[in-house]
């Protein structure tokens, strides 16, 4: 037997102790929770898709298994935990490594906010809110821009409300943790409103973000007009390492509620050539090293819908398509990156 599959038996019967004692023992905390989200995906290059295999493949949507809770410490302190990965079993990636990290933290929760150790997303990444309409998808906000960091050895602090308007929320990664990196890696946010639109009709960010090699700042905003969400996400970003790399990103969004089911549209623009669509490029990989791209021009235009079949179950489908252009070092030369259109249909499950 490898060693590969005794630490796969031994994660699933850790897993499995978790759930029961969950269920059995503990009641309500800690809770035991899971997904399973399956695409069934068509691609002509697969620059985008999860495995970046291209034709007609089907896609792990970041299916999951975790247990998470918390206990009242006294009057003023409550502590606060998850354990989550990623389970890769029903696609062949899963032969080699079923099961990957996802946010797994320790903490404590006060008046004075919430502190996270462990492995958790940066403040930059989870200041988009719910902007993003095809998350957790191939057609996600990281196929074109960078900063979207889920990270470990890191501490998380999310601010209680201040002034009843606005939270400031921070993410520092051990700089010892990180030897291979010489930058202080930290983000910051300031958050005001509901990402969800429901206790209030707006949400704005703005994040700063110098994790993952990048120096970048964005703004985030969206906006709830009766059956229609309005949203948009600005970033600038710069490569710590290559002076010429850099540029702005833009995305907008609409979503129209068509009685329960949600149609979404957005556009994207990228000058920057962050993302993983021109990082794995047949073109960039045939004439340039990835570090060198300048002078980027990437758009996306991406049509879906999403529909609550039921309370744990969700339906969903888009069309993605991608195109651009861009130069090696500003040499003058424009070179044509190879176009690519994904279409998706898949179901996300809950327990």
């Amino acid at each position: 037997m490898s060693m590969n599959t005794n630490k796969n038996l031994i994660s699933i019967a850790l897993l499995s102790t978790l759930s029961i004692t969950s269920l059995n023992a503990l009641a309500d905390s800690p809770t035991a929770y899971g997904r399973l989200d399956m695409t069934l995906t068509n691609s002509e290059h697969g620059f985008t898709t999860q495995n970046r295999k291209e034709g007609t493949v089907l896609e792990n949507n970041f299916s999951r298994i975790g247990v998470k809770g918390s206990e009242k410490i006294n009057d003023d302190f409550q502590l606060v935990y998850q354990m989550e990965v990623q389970v890769n079993g029903a696609t062949n990636e899963g032969d080699d490594e079923l099961f990957s990290a996802r946010s797994t933290y320790l903490g404590v929760v006060s008046d004075a906010g919430t502190l996270l150790v462990g492995r958790n997303d940066t403040v930059m990444k989870s200041s988009k809110g719910d902007v993003e309409a095809f998350d957790l998808t191939n057609a996600a906000y990281n196929r074109m821009i960078a900063g979207q960091d889920r990270k470990a050895d890191g501490i998380t602090y999310y601010s209680p409300t201040i002034a009843g308007l606005f939270t400031v929320n921070g993410t520092y990664l051990m700089d010892d943790n990180y030897e291979g990196n010489d930058e202080t890696q930290y983000a910051l946010s300031v958050v005001a409103g509901d990402k969800k639109l429901k206790k209030s009709r707006y949400y704005l960010a703005g994040a700063y973000n110098t994790i993952g090699g990048v120096d970048a700042y964005r703004g985030v905003g969206q906006i709830k007009m009766g059956k229609f969400k309005v949203g948009g996400l600005f970033q600038n970003t710069e490569s710590q390492t290559y002076d010429q790399k850099e540029g702005n990103s833009y995305f907008f969004t609409v979503t129209y509620d068509l009685n329960g089911i949600d149609l979404k549209v957005e556009y994207g623009q990228d000058e920057a050539g962050f993302g993983k669509f021109i990082k794995y490029n047949s073109a960039v990989a045939s004439s340039a090293d990835y570090n060198q791209v300048t002078d980027v021009e990437v758009t996306s235009l991406i049509f879906g819908a999403r529909y609550q079949l039921s309370k744990s179950t969700m339906l969903q489908a888009h069309y993605a398509m991608y195109d651009g252009e861009y130069q090696i070092a500003n040499s003058g030369t424009v070179i044509d990156l190879v176009d690519d259109n994904i279409a998706s249909i898949g179901v996300r499950f809950n327990f």
